[in-house]
């Protein structure tokens, strides 16, 4: 069965992108959309039996890919607890865009291509979470960055896709650098890549030193260390983060799928995998509590001030994945592995419902011109605020009732500070700023709802709306305002009325009518939304639960029934927390863009140097480009310049031709067509041979 999970994607990947066009738009979506749904269906009893306790872990041996020397690396296939609550996630959520992407993408002329690139991001991921070895983990580690390239970069005529597909793959390289180095440290300390071999080991090697850049350091924190910075990488945490919000150039389709099931949870899962070794090195986890709360806080308040709704959810995603990790740097690796699975519900949401506003909105991204969304388009609204119910973690606190992110949300930021109070250093901290971005998540959320679905219709200002107005009518006057858009501090106002408008069409609307998706957009959206409203309540007790949990994970990652224990016993203050900041955060958005929709440009008048510092993503892609990636350029054109052009080309095939081509204009002059210069050249030929004899001998 597992093999039919894994490697049905591929085989639909190869079908689809083999033939093209050759078998034609609906075949290769069928047979893609068909393996995905196979593979789904497959999953989930793997899963339900692990959750009822009926199923064991499992390798099935496919084939040894190398030997040399001690380095033995046999492909094979893992099935544990932790792999079934992947494989649900990854299958599930790429089934449902696949059947999402039948009607987003229906226009595109590439369509076998677009579900071929999807099959193949599948089946890397489903490599990477079956992996019983590190080697075999790297393989769909890379799979996965290679696939994420061919996606952001769809559009490859687009230089904007171009550019955010060559800076994912390229940032990515950097953790992937990290990544390699840990695999190749894990085997010169524990002489082995066999992933169960490694964790029963690594235990015993806490405390021991290794030499490293001249230095005797702690084996298993430089380990650690350098396997997380390929975390960092591919979950795109503070630091390594720019690649993230750049993949929005990809279809909407591509953004779901790599930022809620598959690419971006890659780094959780393999922290996860890799908790013993994790556990074994405490200045480690550490670092990993640091980088996950300073991602989290980093990226909720660079969301408030977005416009573009994809680019929203886009920071969303950087801010629960840092939840995440610092969930796994606490200890708290089930409240981790649960949050990764309600948040792929929830997000898949966000994103595809995002879409489905892209959609009606002509390809409009931009939530300025959006507003009354809510009637025209009711379906995709109840699904978005499903989404953001789940998201922002409502639910009330005793009565055990809430959404998705309710109960993932509150046991990590309960474990923190769990963990704080039984010395994990770090933790408290921890609780306080995953609080703080609570507040923040509520915010921007309901900002989106809000900016997107009420208030006036602000659609005549849109270039795409009046393009599809021009189309529609031919209305050669309904020219946009795009090129002069309302200022960021007027988000969640209307703006000036140009165009139809203030020809007459008084309503913000320029006689456009948004629609609603067709069912294929829908019904991936129905269906997410119960995983939102839901997948928190019924499976919080064995992911999380100190009893449950520890059965259900059965040894598959380090699950602390203690520290769960004692995340259920937090001071009430603690456990009302999140639900106050979630109110609070609601109450700003409601008073801002409802209420007292002036209040946003006063506060930007107000707090003007620290708005422009979010707005512009507190300067990274500006301070990477001034520290790497101009010097990169400057060293780049020297060698090609100087190096290349000015030394080797110069000195070996361009001056071995014109020396070719200077003999051959030297030649040609002998050839005159006279025949005194021929007896002339035979004469000298003649008398050079007769010197040469006698001297020689």
């Amino acid at each position: 069965m597992i093999k039919l999970i894994v490697f049905l994607p591929l085989l639909a990947a190869l079908v689809a992108g083999l033939g093209n066009r050759m078998i034609g738009n609906v075949v290769a979506k069928a047979i893609t959309t068909g393996a995905l749904l196979t593979s789904c269906a497959l999953s989930w009893p793997i899963f339900l039996a692990f959750v009822a306790g009926n199923a064991s872990p499992s390798v099935t041996p496919l084939f040894t890919w190398m030997q040399s020397g001690g380095l033995d690396i046999a492909w094979s296939l893992r099935v544990d607890t932790l792999t079934a609550v992947m494989l649900v996630v990854v299958t599930s959520v790429s089934s449902l865009v696949h059947i999402y992407s039948w009607g987003y993408m229906d226009e595109d002329p590439d369509q076998p291509r677009f579900f071929a690139y999807l099959s193949l991001f599948t089946f890397a991921m489903l490599m990477l979470v079956t992996a019983n070895n590190l080697v075999q983990m790297f393989f769909g580690w890379e799979g996965v960055g290679l696939a994420s390239y061919l996606l952001i970069g769809f559009w490859f005529k687009k230089p904007s896709a171009n550019a955010a597909a060559i800076k994912a793959f390229v940032v990515n390289r950097v953790g992937d650098l990290g990544f390699m180095l840990g695999i190749f440290g894990t085997f010169l300390v524990f002489g082995t890549v066999s992933i169960p071999d490694i964790l029963a080991a690594a235990p015993g090697m806490a405390g021991s030193a290794i030499t490293f850049l001249g230095m005797r350091l702690d084996t298993m924190t430089i380990l650690t260390l350098l396997l997380f910075v390929g975390a960092m990488g591919k979950s795109a945490q503070l630091g390594l983060h720019t690649w993230l919000p750049d993949a929005m150039e990809g279809p909407t389709p591509v953004s779901a799928l790599i930022h809620a099931a598959t690419m971006v949870t890659a780094g959780v899962f393999m922290v996860c995998r890799l908790s013993p070794m994790f556990e074994a090195a405490p200045v480690a986890q550490g670092f990993v509590i640091f980088i996950g709360a300073a991602t989290c806080l980093f990226a909720a308040t660079v969301a408030t001030t977005q416009t573009d709704i994809k680019r929203v959810i886009a920071y969303s995603t950087c801010s629960q994945l840092g939840y995440m990790f610092f969930a796994a740097g606490v200890g708290a690796y089930g409240a981790a592995m649960f949050h990764l699975f309600t948040h792929a519900f929830f997000k898949a949401l966000l994103f595809l419902g995002a879409g489905s506003v892209i959609h009606a909105m002509h390809h409009e991204q931009d939530m300025r011109y959006y507003g009354a969304l809510r009637k025209r388009i009711p379906l995709t609204f109840w699904a978005m605020v499903a989404g953001t119910l789940a998201i922002t973690g409502v639910g009330i606190p005793g009565l055990a009732v809430g959404f998705a992110g309710f109960w993932s949300k509150d046991a990590i930021l309960e474990s923190a500070w769990a963990a704080g109070s039984l010395g994990v250093e770090g933790g408290h901290l921890a609780f306080l700023v995953g609080a703080f971005a609570a507040l923040l998540t509520s915010f921007y959320s309901w900002r989106l709802i809000f900016l997107t679905f009420f208030g006036k219709a602000r659609w005549t200002q849109s270039e795409h709306i009046a393009h599809a107005l021009h189309d529609a009518h031919g209305d050669h006057h309904a020219d946009s305002d795009h090129d002069n858009p309302p200022s960021q501090e007027d988000a969640g106002h209307e703006p000036a009325q140009h165009g139809p408008a203030a020809a007459g069409l008084s309503d913000g609307t320029g006689g456009y009518h948004p629609h609603e998706s067709p069912w294929s957009m829908l019904v991936p959206l129905i269906v997410l939304s119960i995983g939102a409203v839901a997948a928190g309540q019924v499976f919080h007790h064995v992911f999380v639960d100190p009893e449950g949990g520890l059965a259900f994970w059965n040894g598959s990652i380090a699950f602390d029934a203690h520290l769960a224990h004692a995340s259920h016993e937090v001071p009430t203050w603690v456990m009302f927390t999140p639900f106050v900041v979630m109110l609070t955060g609601l109450w700003i958005a409601y008073n801002n863009y409802i209420r007292d929709p002036g209040a946003p440009a006063r506060f930007t008048a107000m707090f003007g140097p620290l708005y422009t510092f979010l707005l512009n993503k507190w300067y990274f892609d500006e301070l990477y480009n001034v520290i790497f990636v101009r010097p990169a350029f400057w060293f780049g054109r020297l060698f090609w310049q100087r190096g290349d052009v000015g030394i080797i080309d110069r000195f070996g095939p361009d001056g071995a031709a014109r020396a070719v081509q200077g003999g051959s204009v030297l030649t040609g002059r002998l050839q005159s067509g006279f025949l005194y210069t021929y007896a002339l050249v035979m004469l000298l030929g003649l008398a050079g041979l007769a010197t040469w004899a006698m001297v020689r001998f």
